[in-house]
């Protein structure tokens, strides 16, 4: 309990590559045990390991690292040889220039670009050398117009995986000055801040993320061993949005989330402030700064847990409803169709055929590539 939930801005975007190649997508949500009806709301959301199973089906289906969002398939074990060609370097600049001129060598493959700020010097062979001043920004971009990529899902994941992927060779979190994009601002913007964790900007002149030129300099400190238990969990470690507790609002959510694991009653915002050593208005004040409040906070946490219940669980509504700190049934249903546009019925409605895949190649994923078990949230 407590995980984030994935908006259904994510699934329907996940789904276009196959839809575009003519697969019929009803059997893969399915087997992700993701009812179809839920695509038609755009407040609906799913859990991590509804979302984990819809990539795996996808990945199987297409074959294609990239899931059919790219103009050219990306070949399964493609992500991994990357890594492996990377892990050699002598530093993160060495290594992010190494990764970028791998993905060159495919057509169609992801354009990506670093650019280092201050002192910094860029080449297209030799890395990026260190001697940043400080404050100055390096960029890693991400160039590429997918054609069958209309929602920039897969030009997202790209900027989502390389920063996780940089923070773990070097066994550090990179936080991120800002993130950019070149497009505007979708319906889901708000899932933006939390997913890259920094300040997001909608229609600028291109799209990739800052942070400080510093860090290219930083020595790698994982082995092959260290990397190939990473790449059985990949993509969706390198996707998850991980818990940093880097803002307000995240130590909040905790608080909240580890409450309700072992209580119906949340605490209040005075119980919550006292926690973190501040007075319930400057709490206050701190969320509204960071664009949300206690009350919604709340909300997201009882709705994700909802969620998580109906989807993974079997519990009787009535008792989740209790749970969850509802008095009566009715309370918990106008709240949980205020939450996601539907009711909770609608996320218990699943075939008696969907039970896990009896297919060898489904049920048992290669190593060392992207088609692995359920794992953390995206978003």
């Amino acid at each position: 309990m407590g995980r984030r939930t994935v908006t259904v801005h994510q699934v329907r975007a996940v789904l276009a590559g196959a839809r575009t190649t003519g697969v019929d997508v009803v059997p893969l949500l399915q087997e992700a045990q993701i009812p179809p009806l839920l695509l038609g709301d755009d407040r609906a959301r799913v859990t991590p390991a509804q979302f984990a199973r819809l990539f795996r089906a996808l990945y199987r289906v297409t074959q294609d690292e990239f899931l059919g969002l790219g103009t050219a398939p990306s070949r399964p074990g493609t992500f991994a040889m990357m890594c492996h060609a990377s892990l050699g370097c002598r530093d993160l600049g060495a290594a992010i220039e190494r990764g970028a001129a791998f993905y060159r060598l495919f057509p169609g493959g992801p354009e990506l670009t670093l650019e280092a700020g201050g002192g910094a010097t860029s080449g297209a062979t030799g890395g990026v050398t260190a001697g940043a001043t400080a404050g100055a920004l390096a960029w890693f971009g991400v160039h590429n117009d997918f054609g069958r990529d209309e929602d920039r899902f897969l030009t997202e994941c790209l900027l989502a995986i390389f920063h996780r992927l940089c923070s773990w060779l070097i066994g550090r979190r990179i936080p991120l000055a800002h993130a950019s994009f070149g497009y505007p601002a979708p319906p889901h913007e708000d899932e933006y801040a939390l997913l890259f964790d920094c300040p997001v900007r909608f229609g600028q002149p291109r799209t990739g993320a800052a942070f400080d030129a510093r860090w290219l300099g930083a020595p790698l400190v994982r082995d092959e061993a260290a990397l190939d238990a990473m790449l059985r969990r990949a993509p969706f470690d390198l996707l998850s949005r991980p818990e940093y507790g880097t803002t307000v609002a995240e130590q909040v959510r905790r608080a909240l989330a580890r409450q309700l694991r072992v209580s119906p009653r949340l605490p209040e915002v005075a119980e919550v402030a006292g926690r973190l050593a501040v007075s319930p208005a400057t709490l206050r004040r701190r969320l509204h700064a960071e664009g949300t409040s206690f009350q919604q906070l709340k909300d997201h946490v009882r709705r994700d847990a909802a969620i998580a219940g109906l989807a993974e669980g079997g519990e009787p509504i009535a008792e989740l409803a209790a749970r969850l700190g509802f008095s009566e049934d009715t309370a918990f249903h106008r709240a949980f169709r205020r939450w996601t546009g539907t009711t909770p019925g609608a996320y218990r409605a699943q075939p008696a055929s969907l039970d896990a895949p009896t297919d060898p190649v489904a049920a048992a994923p290669p190593a060392a590539s992207m088609d692995q078990p359920p794992g953390p949230s995206f978003g």
